[in-house]
């Protein structure tokens, strides 16, 4: 293999790494984070508190857990089949009301995108 292939593989293989670590977060880091969400929100199973657990909540349809009372909106977003995929809950952690504008979610918003990241990162450990 030629010196400028071969430097040009190492351009693009580290230029796909550092693409994958920007989106991966830390989920120790991410329990950290949670500390903020903790007062209302828990990642056991089956239990909510004044929010609904979180746990599982990577991939679920918004809305869905048993028990728990939704607002209206978070009920249309799950009439509508609003999944939370790692870029939703992104951008509902960033800025709730804009995702589910008139919905109950006192959060103000996270704005730190690598310590959104790492809540993701630590959500999705929770399953």
């Amino acid at each position: 293999m030629s010196k400028k292939l071969l430097m040009g593989a190492t351009i693009v293989a580290g230029l796909a790494l550092t693409a994958m670590g920007a989106q991966a977060g830390d989920a120790a880091a991410g329990k950290e984070v949670f500390k903020v969400c903790a007062a209302c929100h828990t990642v056991e199973q089956g239990k909510n508190k004044v929010g609904p657990s979180l746990f599982g909540v990577v991939g679920r349809t918004a809305g869905t857990i048993d028990g728990f009372k939704y607002s209206k909106p978070m009920m249309e977003k799950q009439a509508a089949g609003y999944a939370w995929t790692e870029d939703n809950l992104k951008a509902y952690i960033i800025n709730p009301k804009a995702v589910v504008p008139g919905g109950t979610m006192a959060f103000a918003g996270l704005k730190d995108e690598a310590k959104v990241a790492d809540l993701i990162a630590f959500l999705a450990s929770n399953k």
